[in-house]
């Protein structure tokens, strides 16, 4: 299923599924609420919104009624979460997957909200959306990509050519907007390559295996998948890496994943090209499908949203790349 697309007028939810809005700064709230209202949307928030514990979230039940109010709320046409955190994976078992299924609206967000957002495509065929979470909307400078990308998937019709940013940031934009650090983007690299075309799954990838061996993991057979890893592990970032796509090469049909699309690395992860493209031809030695890395999502500025459950098409030849969403 795919949801209907934006329009001026329309109402968009925001809701906390994974840590508190009380984590947010509030003028993060407002210049967001003032982005999105600029651009001519209704702006609407959760009953539980900043509702706030000792892990910085919130009483899953609280969380999964606001996400099941949004679905269920005919005047609400899209929904955002505030922002990632960690315990998104805890509203999977209280979720109403038939509510979702008979109100289908976008859905939006990326790193913890991996967990929803797969969790609904997988349970419901509802396509969803890894992109902006709400919070990303404050920036100031630097997000011109971003919300490009975010209207040619959400509000324009027909599909789009993806193609890199020019600049790229990881800099703490939240606490200082008016001294950004940009670096020059030296934009996707192919590791091996092919043609592909297929649906996507995916997002960040240690949410993504948080799913493993539930009924909530998406089926991986003919898909495309676009991975990110945040970063958080630093030292031990490329072992991580490795023994993650360890365990999703053992889970259920991966033999017949067509392609594996990687996000932007962060700084912090201390692994260069040469190491991820080393676990690439380790871990897909057996496999004949393009390999790319280097691109535009992830936990790094700017991103472009992509569908989970949604179709696209990789061209990775003669070292070019075209990917058509």
């Amino acid at each position: 299923m795919i949801p209907e697309k934006l329009k001026k007028g329309d109402e968009i939810r925001i809701i906390a599924p994974s840590c508190s809005a009380k984590t947010v700064d509030q003028k993060i709230i407002t210049l967001a609420k003032e982005k999105l209202e600029s651009l001519g949307f209704k702006i609407s928030f959760s009953k539980n919104f900043y509702e706030h514990d000792l892990l910085n979230t919130s009483d899953p039940i609280k969380r999964a009624e606001d996400l099941n109010e949004a679905f269920a709320d005919e005047n609400v046409k899209a929904i955002i979460a505030v922002r990632g955190g960690f315990p998104a994976n805890e509203l999977l078992e209280i979720l109403n997957y038939d509510l979702i299924k008979k109100n289908p609206k976008i859905f939006c967000g990326y790193s913890d909200i991996t967990a929803l957002s797969n969790a609904i495509y997988a349970k419901t065929g509802l396509v969803t959306y890894s992109g902006p979470n709400f919070g990303s909307f404050a920036m100031k400078y630097g997000f011109e990509y971003t919300l490009d990308y975010f209207i040619k998937m959400l509000i324009d019709d027909g599909s789009f050519d993806v193609l890199p940013s020019e600049f790229w940031s990881e800099d703490r934009w939240k606490k200082d907007q008016a001294n950004r650090n940009f670096i020059k983007n030296s934009g996707p690299k192919i590791f091996r390559e092919g043609k592909a075309e297929g649906k996507i799954v995916g997002g960040n990838m240690c949410t993504l295996q948080l799913l493993q061996g539930t009924k909530y993991y998406p089926d991986l057979k003919d898909k495309i998948l676009f991975l990110e890893e945040d970063g958080c592990f630093e030292d031990v970032f490329k072992w991580v890496l490795d023994r993650n796509f360890t365990s999703l090469l053992q889970q259920p049909n991966a033999k017949s994943i067509k392609a594996i699309v990687f996000g932007r690395m962060r700084t912090q992860s201390k692994t260069t090209f040469e190491e991820l493209e080393y676990i690439f031809a380790k871990k897909f030695k057996d496999f004949n499908i393009p390999i790319i890395y280097n691109l535009d999502f992830g936990h790094t500025n700017p991103m472009f949203t992509f569908p989970i459950g949604g179709r696209c098409m990789i061209d990775a030849d003669d070292g070019q790349l075209y990917l058509k969403i």
